[in-house]
Order: structure tokens, then C-alpha cells, then sequence
């Protein structure tokens, strides 16, 4: 088995040892994730293979990863141990918000087989300090169980990617850790570690055609998602519509105090605080009488993370700034969604679709959810004839409206059972058309 040997320190002989056999376990509880999913392009399923890296965190075998490394796409999840044996593992749940999955192996065929494997230790990212040396372990380019070594270049980067995780939304509700460490594709997912090998962070991405610009989930974060994903599948926040920004060089201009507030940027359209009479241009104070601080970015996402942390249905009471007066106006959340709905391929059709969001209809000013929108359409199918285009939101088929994907799957049943033509109603530009699918 494969060793890795840590570079010398100045350090006793019984300190380096311990340091040394604290990297070594680390390094067996690193797993490289193959990877195949389902994917709904151009009115056809195509099936595609990927490569990931991962660490086992439990005795149990749960795997901490990339929630872009393995998604509810995959239909199939193997991981390799540091034994080199390939296992068996399933998705447990996947939080995009944050770029994070939790994997399980297959415990009843590794007791079959008679393998073994170890689990990493945590160690505490809010300690880390900007230059302390770091390790990015996992599988870069598919070399397996491959360490990079560098420093902490910044330890509260923010960034929030629209479209970071197949095209969900990421980076929200944390901030990154920045190092040097050569972070690859085939990296992600892999744990970055101090050099006790203890786990700090979880590699997401590194910035292509850059050098030395790689950023990772602060394990502080990740334990917290990863628990949430153990006991329920999945994580459920909360959501009042405020578009934040940091209100550097905007003091002067509300008249404020530093460190006093956040800018709410942008209220969303129909949202609970667009109803609760909220407006860009406020300035946020206090949320149920707690002060908040939003002067620079990296303070914005625990300020939303605050909001997004209460039960939905929770009032929350925030103490507004408006020109000269302040004013306290009661919010009730609602469950945050993505803009991004579930897809699904109507192959008869030649026609990729996903679901119609809630935020979806507030961002593009749709009267309601209900709808699927057009992701792809296969050439020479009833949809390309008919005249369907990529980005049409389908409203109504056969004069009754789409509340779900299941009421589209089930007139899809039917087609292909009885292929009769099927009368579409769609909006382009604002605009309301017909269309026909024939057999």
C-alpha cells in the first residue's frame, strides 16, 4: 500500500511521528468517486462518465464530496479504496447551495469481500490563519490519491456563483478557503488538510487558466451541511427575497455609522419581503432585534445564512433604516428554491424540459409556477416540427395547465401508448402561441 511520506519539519522525533501517522490515515480514507449520470440535452437522454475525489468521515463509510461530483443525476456511484478495490456507493443527499454530497458505501459488499477502510479525522477551519500550509488530496486528472501541497491564501474568500453546480446556484451562505494547493479537475470533492492530516475544507474549484487560485468549502461548513444530509436527504432554508450588498463606501451616502447594517441591494419580485413593503435602498439593522453588520462581502453570507437557518413559516421581525426613519416590518419565510426545477426527456417528442420554479416565474416575471421550460429539442421530432424552441415555457398542453412535471410525463404516457396529435401552448417573448405535435 502506498505511503505518504510528510516532508520534515522542525519538529521532536515523537511529534513528527504522530504528525506522520495522523497524514497517513488521512490519506486511506481519501476515495476517488467514478461517476455516470443521466443528462436531458437536446430532447434526448445521454448518459456521460465523470471522475471525483472524496474522504470518507464515518465509520460507517459516509463520504463528504462535491455536490458537482455527484448529484441526483447519477445513476450510477462507485468509489475506489486506498486498497485500489472498487465498492459500491449511493447518494445520500446533495446540498448545491453549498457544493456539497454525502455518499454511503455499500457496507453489505464490503463485508462480503472482507475489505477494510478508515475515516478522517476534522480539524477546525475557523483556526486557520492566512500562510499556514495546507495539503489538497484526491484525484486529479483520475491520478488516484494524489497530494498537492501549498499555503492559505485567504481563509474568508467570498464569491457566490449563479450557476456554479450544473447550473444551480452556490455560495450563498458561505464563505471559501483560498490556497495555492494545486487544486485539477478531478480534484474536487477531495479533502484539503493541515499537515496532521486533519480535514479543513473540502476542494471545490480552482479558476482555469489562472495559477495557483484554488478555493474550498471551510469544513466548519461542510459538517454542518454533511448532518443535515445524514438525517433528513437533503436541507431546507428559509427565504424573504432581500438581494444583499456590502455597504462599503455607501456610509456617507445613508448617513451611518460604519459597521452599522447591510444595503438591501434588490427586493425579488412577489417575494415575502416585496409583500412586507421592504425596497432596494433599505437598509437592513437588525434582524429580531439582533444588530447586523454587512460593510464588507465576506460578511453578507452569514448574514443570509441567519435568515436562511429559521424553520420556514418563521416571522421574522427586521428593523429598517428608510431615509431618516426606521421602521420594524414582519416577514414570514418561505422555503428557498432554485431557480433550476427537476428535467426530464419526452422522448416520443424529442423534447428536454424542467420544471417551472417559483423563483424561476419571480425572475422572469411569469404570472405563476405552473409550466415546464424548453432545455433541448432533438432535430426531425414532432416538437422541431411543430416549431418548439429552446427557452419556450410551456403553459398548458391540451388546453390543461402544468402545475408538475408528473402531469407532462403522464400526457407523454399517452402519446406513446396512442400517438395521436397533442395541441401545445407555449409563451415566447411574452407572447402566447400554438403548436401541434404530431405522430
Amino acid at each position: 500500500m502506498l505511503r505518504f511520506v510528510v516532508p520534515a519539519l522542525v519538529l521532536a522525533g515523537p511529534a513528527r511521528a504522530a504528525m506522520s501517522r495522523g497524514f497517513n490515515q488521512l490519506f486511506d480514507a481519501v476515495v476517488r468517486i467514478d461517476v455516470r449520470e443521466v443528462a436531458f440535452e437536446d430532447g434526448a437522454k445521454r448518459l456521460s462518465a465523470s471522475i471525483g475525489s472524496g474522504v470518507i468521515f464515518s465509520k460507517d463509510g459516509l463520504i463528504l464530496t462535491n455536490a458537482h461530483v455527484a448529484s441526483p443525476r447519477a445513476v450510477e456511484l462507485s468509489v475506489t479504496l486506498a486498497s485500489l478495490e472498487r465498492v459500491s456507493a449511493h447518494l445520500v443527499g446533495w446540498d448545491h447551495w453549498t457544493d456539497l454530497a454525502v455518499l454511503q458505501i455499500d457496507l453489505a459488499e464490503v463485508k462480503r469481500r472482507g475489505l477494510k477502510f478508515t475515516h478522517a479525522d476534522f480539524g477546525n477551519s475557523d483556526d486557520l490563519y492566512v500562510g499556514e500550509t495546507v495539503y489538497a488530496v484526491g484525484t486529479p486528472f483520475g491520478l488516484t490519491r494524489t497530494a498537492t501541497r501549498g499555503i492559505i491564501s485567504n481563509n474568508r474568500r467570498y464569491f457566490e456563483d449563479s450557476h456554479g453546480v450544473n447550473g444551480y446556484e452556490t455560495g450563498a451562505f458561505n464563505t471559501w478557503l483560498q490556497t495555492d494547493a494545486a487544486i485539477n479537475p478531478g480534484n474536487s470533492g477531495g479533502p484539503l488538510v493541515t499537515e496532521d492530516g486533519k480535514v479543513i475544507g473540502i476542494s471545490s474549484r480552482g479558476y482555469l487558466g489562472a495559477n495557483n487560485l484554488g478555493f474550498a468549502i471551510p469544513v466548519s461548513t461542510a459538517r454542518r451541511v454533511a448532518d443535515g444530509l445524514v438525517r433528513n436527504g437533503s436541507i431546507t432554508r428559509s427565504y424573504v427575497g432581500l438581494v444583499p450588498r456590502a455597504l462599503q463606501d455607501f456610509e456617507n451616502f445613508y448617513s451611518l455609522a460604519l459597521n452599522t447594517g447591510m444595503l438591501i441591494d434588490n427586493v425579488d419580485r412577489g417575494s415575502p419581503a416585496d409583500r412586507a413593503g421592504l425596497r432596494g435602498g433599505d437598509i437592513l439593522l437588525a434582524i429580531n432585534g439582533q444588530k447586523v453588520d454587512g460593510r464588507f462581502p465576506e460578511q453578507l453570507p452569514p448574514i443570509q445564512n441567519q435568515i436562511a437557518s429559521v424553520p420556514v413559516g418563521t416571522s421574522l421581525k427586521l428593523t429598517v433604516k428608510r431615509g431618516a426613519s426606521v421602521a420594524d416590518y414582519s416577514v414570514v419565510t418561505e422555503k428557498l428554491e432554485s431557480q433550476v426545477g427537476e428535467e426530464w426527456v419526452l422522448e416520443k417528442w424529442g423534447l428536454s424540459v424542467r420544471k417551472v420554479t417559483r423563483t424561476f416565474a419571480r425572475d422572469h416575471q411569469l404570472d405563476d409556477a405552473n409550466g415546464v421550460q424548453v432545455i433541448g429539442v432533438q432535430p426531425g421530432f414532432p416538437a422541431d416540427v411543430a416549431g418548439l424552441s429552446r427557452g419556450d415555457i410551456i403553459t398548458k398542453i391540451n388546453r390543461e395547465p402544468i402545475p408538475d412535471l408528473a402531469t407532462v410525463q403522464r400526457t407523454h404516457a399517452a402519446y406513446v401508448a396512442k400517438p395521436q396529435p397533442v395541441l401545445v401552448e407555449a409563451l415566447r417573448n411574452r407572447e402566447v402561441s400554438l403548436y401541434i405535435l404530431k405522430p
